[in-house]
């Protein structure tokens, strides 16, 4: 196979389909560096990822391994196509499979605890804490399993709406006020840094710059909750271990960065 070959004919679909190297990298959840790597002649696409890139620059595989030479021997040939096509519903439904596994496990696990709570105290005590919990763990990693693209969007949004309630019901359950007051608290805060997080991989793809600002947000997420806690008087006010995580994020943000330099 001639690398250079397949290389550029990537390069010229991809232009084709209107996508820069970034925007294909994101939708193979990939790096922009392997599409140039690719596109440059180093390397080859990873046969774990063939068949979503055929599907993406809307090429067969021969059309793809041949760098386009036997582009109309391989539109003649039905079956490479027709394997393609077949491949791609079921990963569709090895999603929802798993979405199933995931709902039907959880579901059983809370179940087996109502069971043992009342053989063991004769009602339903710590297993209403188990299914609250549980069922707030369903919400959150649902759309992960499910959502092709947006998968970590959707956990955030079902993160954002009900951690909330869910802290009200377990504060409710453990008749601790401290429970909602400061865990609502502590959610917001990281809520929003971990909405500002998601928007920094976004915007910058996964890059060292990416995780450079990461870094830096964790470290500013680290110290509003030590501030948020000393203020709500739930901790000591913040000594050196507390600045020592800060400085841990914020000398990693400063690496990450001093590489994404050294790259260029």
């Amino acid at each position: 196979m001639d690398q250079s070959k397949i290389g550029t004919f990537i390069m010229e679909r991809r232009k084709e389909r209107g996508l820069t190297q970034a925007q294909l990298a994101e939708r193979l959840n990939i790096t922009d560096r392997a599409v140039s790597k690719w596109e440059t002649g180093k390397s080859l696409p990873d046969s774990s990822i063939m068949l979503a890139l055929c599907e993406i620059l809307d090429i067969t595989a021969d059309q793809l391994l041949s760098g386009g030479r036997e582009a109309k021997a391989a539109e003649s040939a039905p079956s490479l196509p027709k394997e393609t096509a077949g491949r791609v519903p079921r990963r569709g439904e090895r999603r929802w499979r798993l979405a199933l596994l995931l709902t039907g496990g959880l579901f059983t696990g809370t179940l087996v605890c109502f069971i043992c709570d009342t053989a063991l105290t004769g009602g339903l005590s710590w297993s209403r804490i188990v299914a609250v919990s549980t069922g707030y763990a369903w919400a959150a990693l649902l759309p992960w399993v499910i959502l092709k693209r947006g998968g970590a969007a959707g956990s955030l949004l079902s993160l954002s709406v009900f951690t909330v309630p869910y802290l009200y019901s377990l504060g409710r359950l453990l008749r601790v006020r401290a429970v909602f007051t400061v865990g609502t608290a502590m959610a917001v805060l990281s809520l929003v840094f971990l909405w500002l997080i998601y928007a920094a991989f976004r915007r910058m793809g996964r890059t060292s710059q990416a995780m450079g600002t990461a870094c830096l947000l964790l470290a500013g997420l680290t110290a509003s909750i030590n501030g948020a806690l000393y203020l709500l008087e739930a901790a000591p006010p913040p000594d050196a271990w507390n600045g020592m995580s800060v400085l841990l994020f914020l000398l990693a943000a400063a690496v990450c960065f001093t590489w994404k330099r050294g790259g260029e």
